[in-house]
């Protein structure tokens, strides 16, 4: 799951109380990586761009840099 959100713990109690369609699936969402930017504008610009690539290879890398560095 990707997505953009002001206040991360809320997001992901959210998503495990299975209030959304869309992330109710699922009862154990866990995170495993975020960035954090200065403005909301600059967080859905980041969303849209890991969106357009359409790569869990892509996501899957971003999660193994942060784990490293």
């Amino acid at each position: 799951y990707v997505g953009q959100t002001e206040n991360i713990d809320e997001r992901v109690i959210s998503h495990n109380s299975g209030i959304s369609k869309y992330t109710s699936i699922s009862n154990n969402w866990e995170l495993v990586y975020s960035e954090s930017f200065e403005t909301r504008k600059e967080a859905i610009h980041r969303d849209i761009e890991i969106k357009n690539k359409k790569s869990r290879k892509y996501i899957e890398w971003l999660i193994k840099k942060r784990k490293e560095g």
